[in-house]
């Protein structure tokens, strides 16, 4: 996903989380996953909804339809309803999108970390995007496994003066299974937070009034919550 990405202020998604409010609550990619997508679009199919794909093939998969059918349509396409993006504030991402054509290049971007429930349901994404301009920078995006396949529900991210520099194949790390309930984040205004159903995989963010934000992902390692990304994004200016 991708990005989904919050790629600096004007290439986030998320949809608008009220404070305390919980959002809803693998198959690894392989260079094969690639002739895998060329027949699947040669036979009509799409990965959006096949069951087997992990999450880091579903962030390969959206990042190439904002190539071919345009980035914002792509954000749209793959997310939830209820996808919150920052920009910088945090708002519905299908509402933030709804009239906004596709830039002539597509943002590009690559998975480098993923971070999975136990349950294989929820997981979330960071890596590295690329803009037309020459800009850099890097995303953080949790996806959720639905019915109909993954689909992104919350997008953050943010500039970089130099690239993060992508490994020929992403790190993959499972969280141990009983993730402790008890421990859950507690809210504040202008935040937002949520879990895996299995409670082993946990992240949150906050928006502070000068638009500085961060966001933090929490993995259970069988005894305690290790935090495995904490992004902090300093202030600046609200979009015009």
């Amino acid at each position: 996903m991708l990005v989904g990405l919050i790629l600096a202020a004007s290439l986030l998604h998320a949809s608008p989380a009220k404070a305390g409010v919980q959002l809803r609550p693998v198959r690894y990619w392989t260079p094969a996953f690639a002739g895998e997508a060329e027949r699947d679009r040669a036979s009509g199919k799409s990965a959006l909804t096949r069951p087997d794909i992990s999450p880091i093939d579903a962030e390969r998969a959206f990042a190439a339809d904002a190539k071919t059918i345009g980035q914002w349509t792509a954000f749209r396409k793959w997310s939830t309803d209820d996808a919150v993006m920052f920009v910088p504030q945090p708002v519905n991402a299908h509402e933030w999108l709804k009239d906004r054509k596709d830039p002539a290049k597509s943002v590009r971007w690559q998975p480098i970390s993923s971070y999975v429930a136990c349950d294989g349901k929820w997981a979330v994404n960071t890596g590295a995007w690329w803009r037309a301009d020459g800009s850099v920078g890097y995303f953080t995006t949790v996806w959720h496994k639905e019915r109909i396949g993954w689909r992104w529900v919350l997008d953050s991210g943010d500039g970089l003066s130099a690239a993060r520099p992508v490994p020929a194949k992403p790190a993959v790390r499972i969280a141990k299974c009983g993730g402790d309930r008890r421990t859950g984040f507690g809210s504040e205004p202008n935040s937002g937070y949520g879990s895996s159903d299995d409670a082993t995989l946990r992240w949150r963010w906050h928006v502070a009034a000068d638009n500085g934000r961060e966001v933090v992902v929490e993995l259970w390692n069988g005894k305690r919550y290790d935090a495995v990304i904490d992004d902090k994004i300093a202030g600046s200016p609200a979009n015009k």
